[in-house]
């Protein structure tokens, strides 16, 4: 990636290391809902997340540091959001004739606290709506290269776009919408209806994608093979069929392989928030 043109933002909020503060109970809404989707998605068990949420929480996060001189890669993390606040700002005025509005990012070691229950690395990253903030422990980007040969800076810049992408879904009121549904729909239905929402989030990054390229061009040859690599990398089937020896669609929340590469690139080439409207699409 050609970052050299691009700012790195200021709403990253630092909390590895240091100290904790108690704090109460937390609740189950959508954002633990979508928690626990990702936890079921890197093979946590989902109740995990739900019962944390109704219990009382442990900690609370110490006042955020800033981002060490010498940490390359938090700052790349906090360049690639920067990149995405500019890039979602312009599309929101030209394509919604809204305003966008910053999510914050957090970096963490090992589990956090969050408004949706306590996040832990094992969920890798996550966006928690209910506090507007996405988080990452950075060491899923070593997960990336080495359990699921999806290296690069791009295919960890589509991790974070897909993330913020989940919160531009939360902006526009999506991600209330379909959590509506889903509680009124069967397991199956309901698990339909999120591989609709994270393949709607894989677009998204698309779009991201293509109007930061088209501003400052910060795509260099090789960049989009990396996130292809990475969206195939995380299909449900091919995470079922390593960790399962089987692939059950009803069971997907993601999407597979081939639906979660398309939908990227559907976005990257057409660069219009209403292409991805994967809700109204038919056969995915």
């Amino acid at each position: 990636m050609r970052l050299g043109n691009s700012r790195r933002s200021s709403n990253v909020e630092d909390r590895r290391g240091g100290g904790r503060l108690p704090v109460g109970r937390g609740s189950i809404g959508i954002g633990t809902i979508v928690l626990a989707l990702v936890a079921m998605y890197f093979g946590v068990d989902p109740s995990v997340v739900l019962d944390m949420a109704t219990e009382p929480q442990a900690t609370a996060p110490a006042p955020a540091r800033p981002i060490p001189a010498d940490d390359p890669q938090a700052r790349f993390v906090a360049t690639v959001l920067g990149e995405t606040e500019d890039t979602w700002r312009a599309v929101f005025q030209e394509q919604t004739n809204g305003q966008y509005q910053d999510p914050k990012l957090v970096l963490f070691s090992g589990a956090t606290p969050t408004a949706c229950g306590t996040g832990q690395a094992a969920m890798g990253p996550f966006y928690c709506p209910l506090d507007r903030k996405v988080y990452i422990d950075l060491a899923f980007f070593s997960e990336m290269r080495q359990r699921l040969n999806a290296p690069g800076d791009f295919a960890q810049a589509y991790v974070i776009a897909h993330e913020i992408g989940h919160h531009v879904q939360n902006l526009l009121g999506t991600l209330e919408r379909v959590n509506d549904m889903r509680g009124r729909s069967s397991e199956v239905q309901a698990n339909r209806l999120s591989v609709r929402l994270e393949l709607q989030a894989d677009c998204y990054a698309g779009v991201w994608a293509s109007h930061a390229d088209a501003a400052r061009r910060i795509l260099e040859d090789g960049d989009v093979e990396e996130a292809i690599g990475a969206a195939s990398a995380v299909g449900d089937d091919t995470l079922q069929r390593e960790h399962q020896g089987r692939v059950v669609p009803d069971s997907f929340t993601h999407g597979s392989s081939a639906q979660r590469v398309g939908w990227f690139k559907k976005g990257l080439q057409s660069g219009r928030m209403r292409d991805c409207d994967t809700f109204a699409a038919g056969a995915m």
